[in-house]
């Protein structure tokens, strides 16, 4: 019998029951096993920056959380260096979102409706040096780039959630101006009349 080497996971998702049911899910498979999960990108990388975050071969991630987005996430990986793989499980199958993914070398991008099989055979289709992203989802992320760059993107996820210009300001440690700069690009490049309006659009977008 061939001794197949077990794929640790470290698993993103804040539903609570869709983590525990991921995990009981690949932990049943004998050459899978969740070794860790959590709510929010921010604690998965606080955990992959551990001594035990070493032996994590695949990161499974939502989009969507509190603190830290899963691509965020993934970036922050992909610039460490990190030898883990990034698979991305998410309800969006917005192309903006997937262009981003790909840019932050996430080698998987799956819709949370997937059966658990294409889930499981996307694991160690990845794991073993491939890539597992619908043809038709990538053909459609290179259509629309996207035109924020990262700080226009952080200020106006900001706005989407009600801030102020002066709190924006405070969180990411710049000036009014400098962020009413911002604000004011992303809405220019978005043809919105407004921050919100410019917030929507990108949100829809997957943009933010």
């Amino acid at each position: 019998m061939t001794n197949r080497k077990t794929i640790n996971i470290l698993l993103a998702e804040d539903q609570t029951m869709l983590r525990n049911a991921l995990t009981t899910i690949l932990d049943l498979e004998d050459n899978l096993h969740v070794v860790h999960s959590c709510a929010t990108g921010k604690l998965a990388l606080e955990y992959m920056r551990t001594d035990s975050g070493q032996y994590v071969d695949i990161v499974l991630s939502d989009i969507e959380m509190p603190d830290m987005t899963g691509l965020e996430l993934a970036q922050h990986l992909y610039e460490s260096k990190t030898s883990c793989k990034t698979i991305i499980l998410t309800t969006f199958a917005r192309s903006g979102y997937l262009r981003r993914a790909m840019d932050s070398g996430v080698k998987g991008y799956l819709l949370k409706d997937s059966p658990s099989q294409e889930l499981i055979t996307a694991i160690l289709k990845v794991h073993h040096g491939g890539s597992a992203i619908a043809p038709a989802l990538m053909v459609e992320s290179w259509m629309e780039k996207d035109p924020l760059s990262d700080k226009e993107r952080h200020a106006l996820r900001l706005a989407k959630d009600g801030l102020s210009t002066e709190d924006i300001a405070s969180k990411l440690f710049l000036s009014t101006g400098t962020v009413r700069n911002y604000l004011s690009s992303a809405s220019s490049k978005l043809n919105a009349k407004n921050r919100i309006e410019a917030a929507r659009i990108a949100h829809q977008n997957g943009w933010l």
